[in-house]
């Protein structure tokens, strides 16, 4: 009997404890360990700070659905992952012995790096469901008395797609409000051009982002570092294609939303041959770590680098289909490895996403995800709008039933009408 520990219980960690259990061998033990309780489908959550959604609309309760398969579940935090031994230390002070490890954790948010950023500063957030119902609630108090909006993205910021979501969710939910004209918005991003994403563009991502921006009045600053925040007040370095400073900014704010740089939880950060210096984990073409090889990671935690350099550091995303490629993988690689086999499966790495703008939306496909690709699309669309809200009812009746299909190919995929990426 192997037990197979899984660390974390968000979109990674929920579809690679059901491929896992499918993939194991009868005998074999599975748990998985999380410092919640439930699972959150985060890709709602700019929905959730406008009040478009409520917590128990994006949320449930996993340890129910992990035992009707044979899972265990155990709602306790890691304090250190000890790789020498092959044990977690949790924050209660227990020590969980494990045969494979698969760290599937999710990113610490890296508010600290920019001072005054973040909830616990003055602006918010839609990393976490907590976040955006606090967000949710001060957008509550902000159209009352509605000003100037700052959304965007940080310095070393790799999740670019849901500030762009939030900035026009945030334009609709005004319109439909009819105060979006007492409302400025800038957009400020460390992307070289808006539509970037990450990805070096995708398509004509950036035509497109920008003509959706200018249509919805929405001024942008990009090549940007956000220096600091106060109460009310956005100090902001804008850089040219050399990296020098070309403008200061203070740019004056009601309500502000800054995604921050991600990098790697306590439990992993600076455990030398396991994280790089940003504390992400270091896999081979097979999920795995190369120095400890009964450890496998999948999601925002992997370590993967920028696609290109730019000015303002930026890093790369990690989209829901590359993150189901990476699970499905590792499943098949763990169970050749308790067969006595070598790994062979490799994740597809393409990025897929649908992006929602309030009642239109933007999806595409970038296939490999850094360039030259095979595929390059991007198209905007009020489909993709009500694709997104059909996907989050799917996904989260999928979690309950504990499936192990290829949520992303099977729903996405096709309703942008391509069957299979290869």
């Amino acid at each position: 009997m192997a037990h197979i520990v899984i660390l974390g219980a968000g979109i990674g960690g929920m579809t690679m404890a059901y491929e896992m259990r499918e993939n194991a061998r009868s005998q074999d033990k599975i748990t998985v360990i999380s410092n919640l309780s439930y699972f959150q489908f985060t890709p709602s959550n700019p929905w959730v700070a406008v009040n478009w959604r409520t917590q128990d609309d994006i949320t449930i309760q996993v340890e129910p659905y992990l035992n009707k398969k044979n899972i265990d579940f155990i709602g306790v935090g890691a304090k250190r992952v000890h790789p020498e031994s092959s044990q977690i230390e949790l924050t209660d002070g227990r020590m969980i012995d494990y045969d494979f490890l698969i760290i599937a954790t999710g990113p610490k948010l890296a508010f600290d790096e920019v001072e005054g950023l973040g909830p616990q500063g003055h602006t918010q957030s839609i990393c976490q469901v907590e976040h955006a119902v606090h967000a949710g609630k001060d957008w509550n108090h902000f159209v009352k008395d509605p000003g100037h909006i700052v959304v965007g993205a940080v310095q070393g910021a790799s999740c670019y797609g849901p500030a762009y979501e939030f900035a026009f969710i945030m334009d609709t939910d005004l319109r439909r409000r009819k105060i979006r004209d007492k409302v400025p918005m800038t957009f400020v991003t460390a992307e070289p051009y808006i539509g970037h994403l990450g990805l070096g563009g995708v398509g004509d991502s950036k035509g497109l982002m920008e003509s959706a921006m200018r249509d919805r009045h929405i001024k942008w600053i990009c090549n940007a570092k956000v220096t600091k925040v106060e109460a009310g007040k956005m100090f902001v370095a804008e850089h040219n294609d050399k990296g020098e400073v070309i403008k200061e900014h203070e740019l004056p704010f009601k309500y502000s939303m800054m995604l921050p740089a991600f990098k790697g939880i306590d439990a992993v950060f600076g455990i030398e041959g396991l994280t790089n210096p940003r504390g992400f984990i270091a896999i081979d073409a097979f999920q795995r770590n190369p120095k400890f090889q009964n450890v496998f990671a999948v999601g925002v935690c992997v370590a993967i680098p920028p696609v290109e350099a730019t000015p303002v550091p930026t890093g790369t995303p990690k989209t829901g289909y590359m993150i189901e490629s990476m699970v499905t993988a590792t499943a098949h690689n763990i169970r050749a490895i308790l067969d006595g086999k070598d790994p062979a499966e490799k994740a597809t790495w393409n990025a897929v996403c649908l992006a929602d703008f309030g009642d239109t939306g933007a999806a595409f496909v970038a296939l490999p995800q850094i360039p030259p690709r095979n595929v390059n699309w991007f198209k905007e669309g009020k489909w993709v709008h009500l694709a997104k809200v059909g996907f989050e009812k799917y996904f989260l009746r999928k979690m309950k039933k504990g499936t192990t299909e290829p949520l992303y190919e099977k729903y996405v995929l096709d309703m942008m009408g391509v069957k299979k990426l290869k």
